[in-house]
């Protein structure tokens, strides 16, 4: 047999016995403390010793000693047993959701408005988890989960794709978007026919957002051709605050665009619908802490938003 296919038998019980007699210096007590017979005790200890190649204990009727490769191993035996039990702690906090570090992407008007809830929701929970939050673009959002960078992701449903799962949280329908004194504000809902008579402000291509308003607005024979654009939907927001223009947008950022000042109304031909969801690969299986987190926002939204 060679050395190789020798050492390959040595178990931790075995390393467990040796260093349990040594730390004890007494056989008796060191099958009590690794609950083991003495013989089975015994057994572990020579069993070591043939796969090793040589003794480790010199053993009288009452005592025994190191041999100096003994003296040598127990040390290493001491850093294995340590980087064992340290790695099957680690192990066990991390599904006991005692610590852990997960990553996840969020579209932005996600992000910024409804996921902060669902966050606070798992620290009260699992408090020693950290959390790394990538707000980008929806497309994005896919391409991250997509690629293995993050565990999960929330954004629109992405279609149909072999390798990615889709978990519906709510369906999100867009708002119009008004500067304050805007005449359609007297309205109770407003169609986007009315809205495209003033500049209309829209997301830049590619965005999955807009390309999804294009489309329905296409539906019902308009055609869009925005006066300006942007990256980001905070600055659309803006720009309506300051009368550049109208827009619509997932009303995930309703509140958020009435915070800079803009107003929104339900929109009608067409009513934009989307869900929105979470995003999982096939090929990366969770872990324990986003798992969690993915209850999480089932449970925080299981009501809508």
């Amino acid at each position: 047999m060679s050395q190789r296919a020798s050492t390959a038998n040595v178990t931790l019980k075995q390393v467990r016995a040796f260093v349990a007699v040594v730390q004890s210096n007494s056989f008796a007590e060191a099958a009590v403390a690794i609950h083991l017979s003495q013989p089975a005790l015994s057994s572990a200890i020579k069993m070591l010793e043939v796969a090793l190649g040589g003794q480790l204990l010199i053993r009288t009727t009452r005592t025994f000693a190191m041999t100096p490769e003994g003296e040598s191993f127990y040390p290493v035996a001491l850093r294995l047993l340590a980087d064992w039990d340290g790695a099957l702690d680690n192990l066990h906090n991390r599904f006991a959701l005692r610590e852990g570090k997960i990553s996840i992407a969020a579209m932005p008007s996600f992000a910024g408005n409804q996921l902060p809830i669902a966050i606070r929701d798992f620290r009260d929970n699992y408090p020693a988890v950290k959390i790394a939050l990538n707000d980008v673009i929806a497309e994005e959002v896919v391409a991250m989960v997509r690629s293995g960078r993050v565990e999960l992701g929330i954004s629109f449903d992405p279609g149909d794709s072999d390798d990615l799962i889709f978990t519906p949280l709510f369906e999100d329908r867009f708002v119009a978007v008004l500067p304050s004194g805007h005449g359609l504000l007297q309205q109770k809902r407003v169609s986007a026919g009315k809205l495209l008579a003033t500049d209309f402000i829209a997301l830049q291509a590619p965005s999955r957002v807009r390309e999804l308003i294009a489309d329905e607005f296409a539906s019902e024979g308009l055609s869009l051709s925005p006066a300006f654009e942007t990256h980001q939907l905070a600055t659309i927001g803006r720009m309506v605050a300051n009368g550049l223009g109208v827009s619509v947008v997932p009303s995930l950022c309703q509140q958020q665009m009435n915070e800079l000042g803009a107003h929104c109304l339900p929109l009608i031909k067409p009513s934009i619908r989307q869900q929105v969801g979470i995003i999982t690969s096939r090929r990366y299986p969770l872990s324990a802490a986003c798992e969690a987190m993915a209850a999480t926002l089932q449970q925080t939204f299981a009501g809508g938003i």
